[in-house]
């Protein structure tokens, strides 16, 4: 592995991150599921993606190497703003953005907002931004009890090939992650109501597409349990010259099943991204 695990303090919150590679900035931003981290989303293209960018992961609030902080009344704007601010520390003043799940669904929620804070010159929804269906898998993720099985059911519910949940070490690693200090309250804490309150909705694809003023790669799936099919196609539609695409034999974590699908569609994409100038 080329990249490097590094840590800055972004407005007092210790904030994780992985850093690869030269040139133009690419950051990447992890799914939500219970032991997610930068780490675990990004492993499998980061030293790909380093041999043309310069790849910045970090680990969102609540997540891997991060602060195990939570905003009650606006955790996804909280992450949307701290991603900002970890940009501003570190002087990247536009990149690419690469999202997957909750990364993909908060860089359209900021891209649709109306003024967004994140520098981005491009962004890519991997698997996030369709409305999530309720089922087994759904359920897998949003009722985890912090035991290895239950980390087995949200490996199932995540990934296409079953060799995943049956491959013992690598749900051990995904289960120690979401049990290390603080990682398992602060997501579980987050889904937390008062009684009698109803529960939020869940991730809608009904947005502002129209609000988007970067190019735009909206990514499936082809196996996806928890989208489903065309999403990617229905959503880019709504956005101004936006591209839509399926990976092949991957569920929700194609940049892991495919890294190679991925990595190639990323870089046809950043290559016809035009060159922005940036703020002085």
């Amino acid at each position: 592995m080329g990249f490097q695990r590094k840590s800055v303090a972004v407005d007092g919150l210790t904030t994780g991150y992985l850093e690869a590679g030269q040139g133009d900035p690419v950051v990447l931003l992890h799914g939500g599921e219970f032991g997610a981290s930068a780490e675990l989303g990004w492993e499998r293209v980061i030293d790909t993606l380093a041999e043309r960018y310069h790849v910045l992961a970090p680990d969102m609030l609540g997540f891997g190497r991060s602060a195990k902080v939570v905003d009650f009344t606006d955790g996804r704007g909280m992450r949307i703003r701290h991603i900002a601010r970890f940009c501003e520390v570190l002087d990247v003043r536009a990149a690419h953005f690469v999202g997957n799940s909750m990364g993909a669904i908060n860089l359209l929620v900021d891209a649709t907002s109306g003024a967004p804070v994140l520098p981005a010159r491009s962004l890519v929804a991997l698997c996030g931004g369709g409305t999530i269906q309720r089922n087994e898998h759904a359920n897998a993720l949003y009722d985890y009890d912090a035991t290895f099985e239950g980390m087995r059911r949200i490996v199932t519910a995540l990934f296409a090939d079953p060799a995943y949940a049956a491959d013992e070490d690598y749900v051990r690693r995904r289960y120690e992650s979401s049990i290390a200090p603080g990682a398992w309250e602060s997501l579980a804490a987050a889904r937390f109501r008062r009684p009698g309150l109803e529960p939020p909705p869940p991730p809608s694809a009904t947005r502002a597409y129209e609000r988007v003023e970067v190019p735009a790669l909206i990514v499936e799936g082809e196996c996806d349990k928890l989208l489903p099919r065309g999403w990617a196609a229905e959503i880019a539609g709504q956005i101004a010259g936006a591209r839509s695409a399926v990976v092949d034999a991957a569920g929700h974590c194609p940049q892991i099943e495919q890294p190679a699908a991925v990595t190639e569609l990323l870089f046809d994409f950043f290559a016809d991204v035009p060159q922005r100038k940036v703020p002085a």
